[in-house]
């Protein structure tokens, strides 16, 4: 697919069953055994992959040759390596960015779309989460995400974090890269995850997952411009789809899970009542498993 970059995929599930790729978040959060558990194994041919940089692909952490359009055509390429027609593209936070700029790139190719956490990449989304918002709801974990940079950067906290993460010394890279990592493991759930912060303070973990997310977002994504993918909905209007939202989400705040469902009313949309922004969420599992359940049956 590039000759930078080996992904590293993985198929489970039944071989004849209906076909569905997961789209991680971060981006560069990778993907792990759990995320299996939204299909039935018996119904579903799940294909899941570690996007450029994290996880199991390789060169790790990454920057070079890693953009949204690069990710799009590594889906496209898996699918057609695996000579699969089509396919249930699921995707939540970041994942569901992908999800809809894969979609409206090749709506041919996706039969379904399972979204959670909805994140249309819009500057003011950028801005809730790293520069005055989500601070207000978590000011304890604000203060840790402010640590590494001075008073007199913190007025665009994005471009600090990204001259630090982008940084030649070693030491500066991997502190910001934890912090970073940290603020988003501290509010992604309802209510405090000591093991979702364990992970996500892991150093290899939050060295690509920081890096990847601050070089995605200090470039826009990489779109056209800050309204792309709801510009674009009417190209995948006709595609079978849920969209799950906690209400309580304070990493993709419900308000763009909202256009999105404005922009595509044939989509059903799904608020969970009692649950963040994670998938493991109860509430959230269980929206997105009867989405899947919904789905198995369809060709």
């Amino acid at each position: 697919m590039s000759p930078t970059h080996d992904l590293y995929f993985e198929e489970c599930g039944n071989p004849d069953g209906k076909p569905a790729v997961f789209l991680h978040g971060g981006p560069g959060g990778g993907c792990d055994g759990k995320h299996r558990r939204f299909f039935d194994p018996a119904a579903y041919r799940i294909v899941l992959f570690d996007q450029r940089g994290c996880g199991r692909s390789t060169p790790h952490a990454s920057l070079e040759e890693n953009t949204t359009w690069h990710l799009v055509a590594d889906i496209e390429a898996l699918r057609a390596h695996l000579g699969i027609s089509r396919w249930t593209v699921f995707g939540g936070s970041w994942g569901s960015t992908l999800a809809l700029a894969y979609a409206e790139k090749h709506p041919t190719s996706v039969s379904e779309l399972v979204l959670r956490g909805i994140f249309l990449l819009r500057q003011q989304e950028i801005d809730w989460f790293y520069q005055r918002g989500a601070s207000a709801i978590f000011p304890d974990a604000w203060e840790h995400y402010l640590a590494p940079i001075p008073e007199n950067e913190r007025s665009d906290l994005l471009h600090a974090y990204h001259r630090r993460l982008t940084s030649s010394d070693e030491a500066e890279r991997r502190a910001a890269a934890l912090a970073w990592s940290l603020w988003e493991g501290s509010t992604s759930k309802l209510f405090p995850d000591a093991g979702l912060q364990e992970r996500f303070s892991q150093a290899e973990f939050a060295h690509a997952f920081a890096r990847i997310e601050c070089h995605y977002f200090v470039h826009r994504g990489f779109l056209e411009r800050d309204d792309q993918l709801l510009r674009d909905v009417d190209r995948i209007r006709h595609i079978p789809a849920v969209i799950v939202q906690g209400r309580y989400d304070v990493v993709c705040p419900i308000e763009s899970a909202w256009a999105l469902h404005r922009a595509w009313p044939e989509a059903q949309f799904v608020i969970v009542p009692d649950a963040g922004h994670s998938a493991h969420e109860p509430g959230n599992q269980r929206a997105l498993v009867a989405a899947t359940d919904a789905f198995r049956g369809l060709r």
